[in-house]
């Protein structure tokens, strides 16, 4: 009717047909003629006549109207083919329209015409491509920005809905875009067609992709005229290389992204550190770990605050793409895995990794002409003179690390028995004494990597030297005596090594000065060559000095004392290896110096470089200079670095996870909180035990923003601890109950989702003692939503206690709920127990005999409660559920007889209400949750 009304504004140019009668003279009353009068014209009309008529109309919202009825217009004709094309034909010359409106309303009809096309491809075939496609693909180039903007839209969902025929795609639809995109192309139109061929990548797919569209965007990325082209192909240059592979962005997009990264306008670089881990994951380790570190951190260190702030949101999903599957860790309870297990494993993980020859750090190893990103890593192995006599470390609590790098096969052969006894760990001194003294001096060179050195020893003792003793292997003071003359050369020949290693090194970094990172490369090498020049000179004081520390680890034996180990001396041994394992995981740093903390949180996964600015996204001056919220987005990437880095290197995270816990912002605390389970997976259980349980306790006290996301995942957190760390939590599960804010009842719902499925978690008696008080709570609050779900916790809960051996538990929250509930002075308590026995038959929670036998009984003395709300709730009940179950349909018993006695008291209730739904056969309607919000409203 709009259209028709509308089409009276044409009355004065149509006035032979439809215009107002003449007056007479007799009456000044003027008749118009009535709506009636053009519907029945137009009702007089083919739809082609309709359509003609208003498509030739000057009013342009009558041509508007024509274009949205398209549509409806074609369906009406569509049993006759050649109506089929003349309406199509119409659309080629609307398309034509002088009004932008016009054609911009067409155009959006278009996906739903082609669709219908589709659908009705035998009568009329290639509709789509000879009539729309061509309208489709001229609007790309229309004047007007609402038309060009219409037909992108429309284009791309033609092409999600694979409604263009790939031939069409390379014919009609890419050369058109090339076109577009030409040097001497409209500026809008040219960075427009360049968006729209990134968005189209991904549907197209690689092969269209890389024969026609990737040159062009090539030569975009290097337009030099227009920033904002590169700006779209640097925000769009992720989804170029995911489509193209690794080979094509290796060998044609990389040299381009480096050009877009170092890019004048800082708004191109922005949309580089936004897309750099779609980039990396479509190349090799090899290139992610010596270009794409690099050209990360000059990013990370852009003038412009607003590419850092882009990088340091990226740095953590960079990262993450450094992550191995094979070293990642990723299995839970290493005691359920027999040692033997994970020896083969481990060596597996160690023998498949891409390691790269950097990361194997030996002294001999080491180039003279480092390059300025990865003289960082180098430099692990060359920091500490004492390297030599230090022994090999391991994360604590890991057994399940791969084994150090080492060429010596009696070394390796060694270490593959140890691996196959449970809780030993081999130490330096251990394997001189295993070793002749003329080896131990290569054998120390051997040692020195970085694996060896980073790590913090287990506190755990390798027996085989009193094996080896025990066989015939006996070692006379003299051997052990050799043993420090014949590593004290190695020794020194080592820290010549080093400083000699380290001047080139300062040698070789000196012309790239200028740039911060390479300063700070710079300063670090400079104190370590300082610190290997006072260990030269104090030599024999640092000798002294460690020597208690070795008599303490157990590591050196009494020269006087050559007889086996007794269990005497190995107890005294893991006691002093324990004490020194609890003071290093004190969190206290007063012991070590800045450079034994930069140390400890040194790995060899990802570039060292990239950990340190993700680590200093916590400093509190990152706040002022790059983002307010940037902790936050280290929070919310934490899980994927600790994946990456693996379990064994958690100790480089495990300072910033404490910071971030602590933080003033409870944004960031409930990003932790949120995905503290995860963590907890990746670290293990004993990491989740030592490092997590203390922080999950402090967001359990914390505020309801953080709590809640602890409360989600309560279940996924429990099911990974201990069983005696586990009932710990008990007594604190009723602490959720009190919230910051009453009418937060969705905390309270999530309260009963999650006791649920902890219900697998305990024992009856736990489920009796702690669980049960917390869900009859529940079953009484004011918010319905949260009542409904603690009646399903309720049904499971006598599942869980009836199915126990004995039942007794089960029998004693039947009795409860009879008295709390069914005997209630409040209606609203009855219609909860009403609600709890609907509950447990129809998720048969118990057996029906057992139902009949304490359930039934006390809910049919309800049939007489003076509320209609609950003998409406009752009925529906009995007649709905109740009669339904087999054992209430087959057998002849006095429970059957009482059920219909009761029914048929209903039937005769005197509110109607009751009477309805007493008498309806149970298959003719169920309890619907309009009617049951009839009954149970209670809010």
């Amino acid at each position: 009717m709009a259209d028709l009304t509308l089409l009276q504004e044409d009355l004065p140019e149509d006035a032979d047909g439809f215009g107002v009668d003449d007056c007479s003279s007799e009456s000044d009353v003027i008749v118009v003629p009535s709506a009636l009068d053009f519907v029945s014209q137009d009702d007089m009309l083919t739809p082609l006549g309709r359509l003609d008529k208003y498509a030739a109309s000057e009013n342009v919202f009558n041509r508007q109207m024509v274009a949205r009825s398209l549509l409806d217009t074609l369906r009406e004709v569509c049993d006759d083919e050649r109506d089929c094309i003349a309406v199509l034909e119409r659309i080629s010359r609307l398309a034509d329209d002088s009004e932008p409106t016009v054609r911009a309303e067409l155009m959006e009809q278009v996906p739903h015409i082609a669709l219908f096309c589709q659908e009705n491809r035998p009568a009329i075939p290639y509709a789509f491509s000879k009539y729309l496609l061509p309208i489709v693909v001229r609007y790309l180039a229309d004047q007007n920005n609402q038309v060009r903007k219409t037909s992108q839209a429309a284009l791309l969902a033609l092409l999600e809905q694979e409604l263009i025929e790939r031939f069409d795609v390379e014919t009609k639809v890419c050369p058109v875009l090339v076109e577009l995109t030409a040097p001497d192309s409209n500026d809008d139109v040219k960075t427009e067609a360049v968006a729209i061929m990134c968005k189209m990548a991904p549907m197209v797919g690689k092969d269209i992709t890389e024969r026609l569209i990737l040159p062009r965007f090539c030569e975009m990325c290097c337009d030099c005229r227009m920033f904002h082209v590169r700006k779209v192909c640097a925000a769009n240059f992720g989804d170029i290389c995911s489509v193209v592979g690794q080979q094509a962005t290796e060998e044609m997009l990389l040299p381009r992204f480096f050009q877009l990264c170092s890019d004048n306008v800082w708004g191109v670089r922005k949309a580089c550190a936004e897309c750099f881990m779609a980039v990396s994951c479509a190349t090799c380790q090899e290139i992610r770990r010596t270009k794409l570190s690099a050209l990360f951190i000059n990013l990370i260190s852009d003038p412009s605050r607003w590419v850092r702030q882009a990088a340091f949101q990226s740095l953590g999903p960079f990262i993450s793409t450094f992550a191995n599957p094979s070293s990642s860790g990723q299995y839970f309870k290493e005691e359920n895995k027999s040692s033997e297990d994970t020896s083969v494993e481990d060596k597996t993980r160690t023998r498949d990794e891409e390691v790269p020859e950097d990361a194997q750090i030996r002294l001999e190893d080491v180039p003279t002409d480092p390059t300025v990103f990865n003289s960082s890593v180098k430099l692990e192995g060359a920091l500490d003179p004492d390297i030599g006599a230090e022994s090999p470390r391991k994360p604590p609590g890991d057994s399940s690390l791969p084994c150090p790098l080492s060429s010596e096969p009696h070394q390796e052969a060694a270490s593959n028995e140890d691996d196959k006894k449970p809780g030993t760990c081999r130490s330096a001194s251990q394997l001189e004494v295993g070793a002749s003294a003329q080896d131990s001096a290569p054998l120390d060179q051997e040692l020195y990597n970085s694996f060896h050195f980073w790590r913090t020893p287990l506190p755990e003792i390798d027996l085989d030297v009193e094996l080896e003793q025990g066989s015939g292997n006996k070692l006379g003071p003299e051997g052990l005596e050799g043993t420090p003359e014949a590593t004290a050369p190695a020794s020194a020949n080592i820290t010549m090594a080093t400083r000699k290693e380290l001047e080139e090194m300062i040698e070789n970094l000196e012309p790239h000065i200028d740039d911060p990172d390479v300063k700070a490369q710079v300063d670090v090498l400079a104190a370590a060559l300082r610190a290997s020049s006072l260990d030269t000179c104090d030599e024999a004081s640092e000798a002294a000095r460690r020597a208690p520390q070795d008599e303490l680890l157990g590591c050196r034996l009494d020269h006087g004392t050559a007889g086996p180990l007794t269990s005497e001396t190995v107890e005294k041994m893991e006691s002093a290896l324990r004490y020194i394992h609890d003071d290093s995981d004190s969190g206290t740093s007063g012991g070590f110096s800045p450079d034994e903390e930069r140390r400890a949180k040194v790995q060899d996964v990802v570039p060292q470089a990239l950990l340190d600015q993700y680590l200093s996204m916590t400093d509190p001056s990152r706040a002022q200079t790059v983002d307010t919220e940037i902790a936050k987005h280290c929070a919310y990437s934490l899980p994927g670095v600790a994946l990456t880095l693996g379990r064994q290197n958690w100790h480089c995270l495990r300072e910033t996870y404490e910071t971030l816990a602590s933080d003033m912002q409870w944004k960031v605390r409930r990003t932790l909180a949120f995905s503290i389970h995860e963590l907890a997976v990746i670290l293990g259980d004993q990491l989740t035990a030592a490092d997590l349980v203390p922080i999950f306790n402090g967001f359990l006290k914390d505020l309801d923003e953080v709590r809640i996301g602890v409360l989600k995942h309560l279940h996924d957190f429990l099911k990974l601890l201990h069983i005696d760390k586990r009932r710990e939590y008990l007594y604190q599960l009723q602490e959720f109950l009190v919230t910051d804010n009453s009418r937060n009842w969705r905390f309270r719902a999530e309260l009963a989702e999650q006791l649920i499925l902890l219900l697998d978690l305990y024992s009856p008696r736990d489920i009796y003692d702690y669980l049960r008080p917390i869900a009859l709570n529940l079953c009484a609050d004011k918010v319905s939503s949260v009542r409904w779900i603690s009646y399903k916790l309720v049904g499971e809960m006598v599942r869980k206690l009836h199915r126990a051996a004995p039942p007794t538990f089960g029998v004693d929250l039947i009795r409860e709920l009879v008295e709390n509930f069914g005997r209630c002075p409040r209606w609203s308590g009855r219609q909860a127990f009403v609600f709890v026995c609907q509950t447990v038959i129809e998720d048969e929670c118990l057996p029906m005999d057992q139902f009949a036998v304490h359930l039934m009984p006390h809910l049919l003395t309800l049939a007489n409660d003076r509320v209609p709300n609950v003998r409406v709730l009752l009925a529906k009940t009995l007649r709905q559920t109740l009669l339904e179950k087999e054992y209430f349909l087959t057998s002849a018993s006095c429970h059957q007889e009482a059920v219909e006695q009761t029914i048929m008291a209903l039937q005769m209730d005197r509110d109607s209400d009751v009477k309805y739904f007493a008498s309806i056969h149970p298959a003719s309607t169920k309890i619907s949750e309009d009617a049951m919000s009839t009954a149970s409203s209670t809010y």
